[in-house]
C-alpha cells in the first residue's frame, strides 16, 4: 500500500457515549447464542437458583463479521486474565445442562 493510500485509511476517533443506566451493567450467568444467515443473536440471561423461571437481562444483535471479532476479543481478553490471574477451571455441567431442564 503506498503512502498516500495509507494516509487514506486514518484511524478516526469515535467518542462513545454510556448512558448512567447502562454503565451500572447487568449480571448474568448464562448466554445463549443464535445465528441466521445474517446476523447472531446474543442473549444474556441471568436464572435465579431453584427458580423455574429466567430472565434475558440484554439482548445483542450483530452481524457475522463482528461476532467473530467479538469472539477474538473475548479469546485474548481471557488469555491476559489466565496469564494474570492463573487458569480459568470450567467443571461441572454445561449451563444448559445446569439450568434449561
Amino acid at each position: 500500500m503506498t503512502d498516500s493510500k495509507q494516509d487514506e485509511k486514518k484511524k478516526v476517533n469515535i467518542q462513545i457515549q454510556l448512558d448512567e443506566d447502562i454503565a451500572q451493567g447487568a449480571y448474568v450467568n448464562l448466554a445463549m447464542v443464535n445465528h441466521a444467515e445474517t446476523e447472531f443473536t446474543l442473549d444474556f440471561i441471568y436464572v435465579q437458583p431453584q427458580q423455574p423461571k429466567a430472565k434475558v437481562r440484554a439482548r445483542i444483535i450483530t452481524s457475522p463479521k463482528h461476532a467473530k471479532r467479538l469472539l477474538e476479543a473475548l479469546k485474548d481478553n481471557v488469555a491476559k486474565y489466565e496469564k494474570r490471574y492463573g487458569s480459568i477451571q470450567v467443571s461441572g455441567p454445561l449451563p444448559q445442562e445446569e439450568f434449561l431442564h
